[in-house]
This record gives structure tokens, sequence and C-alpha cells, in this order.
């Protein structure tokens, strides 16, 4: 089946704080890729009185949107999504400003409402993270929106005034901040939460975090930890975190807070109200941790074009598609990770009792074994050293850190070299060097048998002694390559994973019947 041309499709999003603008290439329902991102701060809410917008925030705003559709328009973008949140929605002259972009720019700015905005920040986020029940948190520029996730699906919505920026420019005066200011934010954030009245009361609800203020906070951690992955997809950010960086921000001024690592210096002046904001939602969740969603608003708005044809734009399996969704963006050779997955699937089912793993190893499994060739694409030498980059570097939406540095390495090590945990040291557990090891013995095996990438070999038999484990080939010719690499490439790691001497061979024989000259004569006598 011929996939369907991709198109270019841009989101604009007009903030109180930034305006951002994203472009992704995508198929619907088959691939997503951000192709290209635009930002700028525009401080849109900056001044903003019962009048309205100010003039110069409407020129700061109007000229980044004259850019943002030049930009596409130079690019080639298919179809623009433009939205605005709350500044223009909270301004008396919103709707002057947006007829005036409409008129001179040719965008259509399509103005969220408060629940609208966290609908979409929830379809951002459960695209990303595997949420069934909780909470969702986005802390924007001039507003704050929670909404109730219930069986996967948006449940209630409310946006409040507590944004990073509106915090900022109501309450705080001085540098650095004074007890006093932080008082007052404080108790505002609380008449503000107490005013919704469906928030969770449990202990321990999950709290899932999105938004410019929580993703610099949590980027401050991971400088903090030397974080080994270069995206925060499955990232967790605990109370401590949240209230050493509070700290930090009102003990320095502002042209030091600028110089923190992980804090983009253009929010260094309004970082702190928004800490406050989510340490008292951890606070009133009773939990002491948020888990990071690199989606927000933009991508909710995407997806619900992406996932159009489901009854809700929502993935009812977000960590298979995203294995299925990098695969696909790095051109993977469907057939062969496919029959690669199979026989390392069939080798972990059968090996179960000398490794006792279950399902969720199985799933790391059979990710790395659909991605362990990406880097081909890069080039094929070292191409499993490129795999293990690509890996590192989308990430895999849906795991965990720890699950995708599992698969980044299995990955690297799918067909040579001997499994190092080292640089992923932080993340990993005691007991997952003898994980991958294993798992990285079975992947580098189907490999080895699927090496003519023509799935010559169609099964693989596993029976063991406690000194010798046998894998037997099954195939209607003689697999004198696989054999060849198997016994080359992956009989020392096999060994040392299972503590065995492994021997490959073949139910079909090298050699049909008898050589040429030899008799019934030269075979050995049948036993009476």
């Amino acid at each position: 089946m011929d996939t369907p041309r991709a198109r270019r499709v841009a989101v604009i999003d007009l903030g109180s704080n930034t305006a951002r603008l994203v472009v992704m290439r995508a198929v619907p329902g088959y691939s997503y890729r951000l192709v290209d991102q635009v930002r700028e701060v525009v401080r849109l809410r900056r001044g903003m009185t019962e009048e309205g917008l100010s003039e110069s925030a409407m020129a700061r705003g109007f000229s980044t949107l004259r850019l943002f559709k030049r930009f596409c328009d130079s690019t080639g973008v298919d179809l623009i999504l433009p939205i605005a949140t709350s500044a223009v929605r909270e301004a008396a002259n919103g709707p002057l400003f947006v007829d005036h972009v409409a008129r001179e720019i040719g965008i259509s700015l399509q103005v969220l409402d408060g629940e609208q905005e966290a609908y979409y920040d929830t379809v951002g986020a459960l695209n990303e993270v595997p949420l069934r029940n909780g909470t969702v948190i986005d802390i924007g520029g001039g507003s704050v929106q929670i909404s109730d996730v219930r069986d996967r699906s948006f449940h209630a919505g409310a946006s409040l005034t507590l944004g990073a920026l509106a915090l900022t420019e109501e309450f705080i005066e001085h540098d650095p901040v004074t007890d006093e200011e932080i008082e007052r934010v404080e108790t505002e954030i609380a008449r503000q939460l107490d005013s919704v009245t469906w928030l969770p009361k449990k202990e321990g609800e999950r709290l899932v975090g999105l938004g410019g203020t929580i993703r610099n906070l949590a980027r401050i951690e991971a400088q903090r930890i030397d974080h080994p992955l270069n995206t925060l997809h499955g990232f967790v950010l605990r109370k401590e975190s949240v209230q050493g960086s509070i700290r930090q921000f009102r003990e320095l001024p502002l042209d030091e807070r600028q110089g923190i690592p992980g804090l983009n210096p253009d929010r260094a002046d309004i970082i702190l109200p928004g800490a406050v904001v989510l340490l008292s939602m951890m606070e009133r969740l009773g939990t002491d941790r948020v888990e990071i969603s690199e989606n927000g608003v933009r991508e909710g708005v995407f997806f619900e074009r992406f996932w159009r044809h489901l009854e809700e734009p929502i993935i009812p399996d977000v960590r298979r598609f995203s294995v299925l969704n990098l695969a696909r963006n790095y051109l993977y050779e469907e057939h062969h990770a496919n029959h690669v997955r199979f026989l390392a699937g069939r080798l972990f089912e059968q090996l179960a009792p000398l490794h006792g793993y279950g399902l969720p190893e199985r799933e790391l499994l059979d990710a790395a074994a659909l991605l362990h060739d990406l880097g081909r694409i890069v080039g094929y030498s070292s191409h499993h050293k490129h795999s293990q980059t690509l890996i590192e570097y989308n990430g895999l939406p849906g795991f965990s850190p720890r699950e995708s540095g599992i698969i980044a390495l299995l990955s690297r090590y799918h067909r040579m070299g001997t499994p190092d945990t080292s640089d992923y040291e932080y993340l990993l557990d005691t007991e997952d060097e003898t994980l991958l090891v294993r798992l990285a013995a079975i992947l580098r095996v189907a490999e080895c048998l699927e090496r003519g990438r023509n799935a010559d070999v169609d099964d693989v038999i596993a029976t063991w002694s406690e000194e010798r484990l046998r894998l037997t080939l099954v195939s209607d010719g003689y697999p004198a390559v696989e054999l060849w690499q198997a016994e080359r490439n992956a009989a020392d790691l096999v060994e040392e994973a299972f503590g065995r001497k492994v021997k490959f061979d073949s139910f079909a024989p090298p050699v049909v019947w008898e050589e040429p000259g030899e008799t019934l004569s030269d075979q050995p006598p049948a036993d009476d």
C-alpha cells in the first residue's frame, strides 16, 4: 500500500509571553515529525489595562505574526493552524486585534477560551504520556490551565489567571523578590485554586506538567544531574527540585538568575511565580513528582487534525505508536525489522526459564528490534552507533528515560561490542546491566539470523542443559550465511548472557543426500 504524500502543517500559538511557530511534516495516522520551530518573546500582556492590549504589545504581536506568515509561505507550508490564548481572549480590544491581523496578514486567529485551551493541552499531553487518570497542568505566561483526565479522556478543565508573566506583572516589584511579595503571590494562587471545585483531593494523584515554566524547571534539574538524553520525554521532576529552584530564584538577582544552567535567560524575570504555582499544585494534590510532557496546546491542535479519523484525537497506545513513528520517520526496512522482531521474540519466549523476564522487558526488546537499524539512514559504517544517537536525540514518548536508555543501548549493541551501561549510569538500575547483556544477546542472534534480509530463517528452536545451549535454525535451505554470522558475532555474548556453551545448527543439512561417488557401503552400519 502506498503511503500518502506528507504535508507540512504549521501551528502558530500567540501566547501572553511568547509566540511560537511549529512545523510538522505529517502523514495523518502514519507518522509525524517536527521539522522546524520559531520562538519569539512578545510579552503581549505587558502594559495591558482595562482598555485592552497596549499599542506597543499589539505592534510586537503583529510584526511577529507577519514574520511567521512569511516564513510559512517561503518554506512551503501546506496548512496553517493559528491560535491565540489568554492575553488576546481577555483583552477588551482583542477582537479588533484579531480582525486587523486577518485583514493585513491573512491569518485568521482562533481565540481559544480557557476550557478549549485546557482541552488542547490535554490532547497534546495524552499523545505523549500514557496517563489514564490524573491531572494535567500548563503554566503559561498569562494563564494556567488545569485539566481532569479520566479513562484517557479530557473530563473537565479550568483556566486561571496565574500565568508566570501575569503574576509577575501584578505582584513583583523588587529584585530579588521580597518575602511579602511571595506571600501575596501564594495567597492569590490559593484563592484561585480554591475556585476549582473538582480538583482531586486524594493523595498521590498523578500530575503531568507542560508549558514554558515547567519545561525550564525540568531543564534546570536535567542540567544538575547531567541527564544523558537529549529530550524531556518521560522526565520526572521531583518536589525537592522545585523547592530548591525556588530558593535559588529568591536569593539571586536577575543578572545571576539568567546564568542558571538550563534556564532560558529571557524567562529568568518571570520564572519564580510560575515555580510557586507548580509547588502549590503539587502540595494540593499530595504528590512529590510531576511527569513532564514536551507536548502542549500547539501539539494538541495538530493532533486534532492528525487523528481526526478517530473518535477522539488521542492514541490508545502511546508507546507502540512512538516506536513506529520514529521507525517510519527514518525509513526503516519494515520487513527486515519485523522479522528480526519475530525471531527475537521467539528466543525471548523460549529462554524465559533462563532469564526470568516478562512483558515489560519483552516490550523493550520489541522496540529495539524495530529501531536497531535506524542509523543506516546516516551511513552503514557504525550505523549501530548512529541508531543509538537517533533514539537518544529524538526520545521515545511514553517510555521512561530508563526504558529509552535501554532501548538505545540495545540498538547500539545489536551487531558488535560488549554492552556497557556507563553512559547511562544515572538512569539505570543495578540489575539493568544483566538485563542489557541478555536482551542484547537475543537481539544480536536475531539480527545474525536475518543477515541476508530475506527471511530465509523461518524460526529458531532453543534447547539446553546445565552446560550447553543449542539454537537450531528452521529454514528451507541450509542457512550457511546465518550460521556463520551467528557463530562469529553472537556466540560469545550468548555464552556470557546465559552461562552456557552455545551451539548453532540447522534442520536443513549442508548437503542433500550423498556426495558424488559415495555409496551406502560408505555409511556407518545401522543399529540392530
